[in-house]
């Protein structure tokens, strides 16, 4: 039986439904673009925040959840592709940060390319510049990231390798294992072809490098459709992960790689979020 971190109750869960389905047909955030300098790149970089409505009105501080684009996305592409995030945001009391990822960084230090440094970005970078300039509770315990796709990769892979920063972590359809992936998307260009550099392909892999953090604190969730193009690389990741007794929480869900899917799973990330910041 797969491990679970936490599970908020029946009736519970289903009176925050409600009052968020209240909410949301009331009140909205507003969503921003700010430009985030990185010193690791040696250049400007654009970024969405978006703010609960509250935020003008309440001197109150707020958790922060990051939300990464995928292939051939970029910083405003949720936005674009699911405005009610800034209802979500009002709804659930967050903070939610889109940082622009490039088409194809993988959210990687890149070992073959100096110029491609979006771990340092984002999981150092943005997250040093919104807790200076926004109200945040700055601590891991009130951050969380998820994303879909590469992002849902990056995701995971920054929250493992940054627990100090980030206590929580969701993928929705995430090329979780490399081999997988395979050529496309640029992984090649990021972390060199498998004949040349094999070790890259299992230690930039989720499915790689789950061995490694078999302790981790990070609260983890992850999902994919059943038609998605990265179902097997989720269920490889699921399998090991109850294999290695890391707790998590996976679910299947009808659905292919397509932003209706994944503008029907954000609302559960970020409830799972709500419940991971409340506890704390």
């Amino acid at each position: 039986m797969m491990k679970k971190t936490f599970r908020p109750g029946f009736i519970g869960l289903l009176l925050y439904i409600f009052c968020i389905l209240s909410v949301i047909n009331t009140r909205a955030g507003t969503a921003d673009t700010t430009v985030i300098f990185s010193y690791s790149m040696n250049k400007p970089v654009k970024a969405v925040v978006i703010k609960p409505d509250s935020y003008k009105k309440k001197a109150n501080r707020y958790p922060v959840v990051y939300l990464l684009h995928g292939y051939d996305g970029w910083y405003s592409n949720w936005i674009i592709r699911e405005p009610r995030l800034k209802e979500y945001a009002d709804a659930y009391q967050l903070i939610i940060v889109c940082p622009d990822g490039a088409k194809s960084s993988w959210y990687f230090d890149s070992p073959l390319d100096s110029t491609v440094r979006y771990e340092t970005y984002v999981g150092t970078e943005v997250v040093h510049y919104i807790d200076r300039h926004y109200r945040t509770i700055a601590d891991a315990k009130h951050r969380a990231i998820t994303g879909l796709s590469m992002g849902g990769h990056g995701a995971l892979y920054l929250a493992l390798r940054h627990p100090e920063t980030f206590g929580a972590a969701g993928s929705m359809s995430g090329g979780l294992d490399m081999k997988e992936v395979g050529y496309r998307f640029d992984v090649p260009l990021r972390i060199g072809d498998s004949l040349t550099h094999p070790q890259n392909w299992i230690d930039y892999s989720l499915t790689g490098m789950m061995d490694k953090y078999i302790n981790t604190p990070v609260v983890i969730l992850f999902d994919c459709g059943i038609g998605d193009i990265f179902i097997e690389g989720n269920r490889k990741l699921h399998k090991k992960m109850l294999q290695l007794n890391i707790p998590h929480r996976y679910t299947e869900n009808p659905g292919i790689h397509s932003w209706e899917y994944w503008r029907a799973s954000i609302p559960f990330h970020l409830l799972f979020f709500r419940e991971f910041f409340n506890k704390n």
